[in-house]
């Protein structure tokens, strides 16, 4: 198979949600022919020491990355949208730096994120919140009673045995239609403090057009349309707040009409353009679908500095 690109820049592993170790990504990756692979796992660095070290065994260069998942709760669009961060070789050595990120990323899933929901609940349910239907404040201690691993369920469970709702109040409460529904990831603000300290890290919005592709797509998930992410793109381009380096216009959910208005924002917003697979499995989601050029690479390279 003759590729009509030399690097593929947004990948996943076990270490998230991915069906490669890293190790097998990189050597597909090489066996495909590509001189450079992205290994972008969700809200994670922790696949990026075993990538980095085949990579170099296997003569492929490895681009580390995180894929941070951002949550939204807006007027007219509450959900999640991704964001990419290529990561300088130095800056994996840094202790502090690891710390501070994964630490970040960790909020956004898990406790974190069953703190948040808890906090959303009371400021809209709670006995002082703005539709009162709670005698009392729901606790993250009664919620994580239940599981290591909190799910909707126990939500439901916990409001129903400890607060005497029924069915109709629980939904309410915790659907994805309800005032207090907070979805997965980070605030982007969490995130700021990261972004000031290190500012080496190069930024990038994770396909914004895949939430317009036509039909159904493996990559569209619950994306929204590209008229919410222009809304947004004021937030992410704001150095105050996240600040962008980069566009990823090669995508396989981006439909070829989302891919030019996608080089064209980057050339509006002066932006470097970037792509990959978003490689999950070996089938449905592959390696080796789509990505970036010898100039785009050099770009980024450069922009990294490695």
């Amino acid at each position: 198979m003759t590729l009509n690109f030399i690097a593929d820049l947004h990948n996943h592993t076990n270490a998230s949600d991915g069906e490669y170790t890293p190790t097998e990504l990189v050597l597909a990756a090489r066996d495909l022919g590509l001189q450079a692979i992205g290994v972008t796992d969700h809200d994670t660095l922790n696949g990026l020491d075993e990538a980095l070290a085949a990579g170099k065994e296997a003569g492929i260069r490895v681009v580390p990355g995180v894929e941070v998942s951002l949550r939204f709760r807006r007027d007219y669009f509450t959900g999640t949208l991704h964001y990419l961060l290529y990561i300088p070789y130095a800056l994996l050595d840094d202790a502090e730096f690891r710390e501070m990120a994964m630490g970040i990323f960790g909020q956004g899933r898990g406790a974190g994120l069953v703190r948040a929901r808890v906090t959303a609940i009371n400021e809209e349910f709670g006995p002082n919140g703005k539709t009162p239907l709670l005698k009392q404040e729901l606790t993250a201690a009664e919620i994580e009673s239940l599981s290591p691993n909190v799910t909707r369920r126990h939500f439901a469970m916990a409001l129903k045995e400890n607060h005497g709702l029924d069915r109709g109040q629980i939904n309410e409460l915790i659907g994805n239609d309800s005032r207090s529904y907070v979805p997965s990831g980070i605030d982007m603000t969490q995130l700021t403090p990261l972004l000031k300290k290190y500012p080496q890290l190069v930024r990038v919005f994770a396909h914004p057009a895949a939430g317009s592709f036509p039909g159904e797509s493996l990559y569209n998930e619950v994306l929204p349309p590209i008229e919410i992410v222009d809304r947004l793109m004021p937030e992410y381009l704001d150095e105050n707040i996240l600040g962008l380096d980069g566009l990823e216009v090669h995508y396989p959910g981006h439909a070829p009409e989302h891919e030019a208005l996608m080089a064209e924002w980057a050339q509006k917003y002066g932006l470097m353009m970037t792509g990959g697979s978003d490689c999950h499995d070996r089938v449905e989601r592959p390696l080796g679908v789509t990505g970036v050029s010898q100039d785009e690479l050099d770009a980024l390279l450069e922009k990294l500095e490695i």
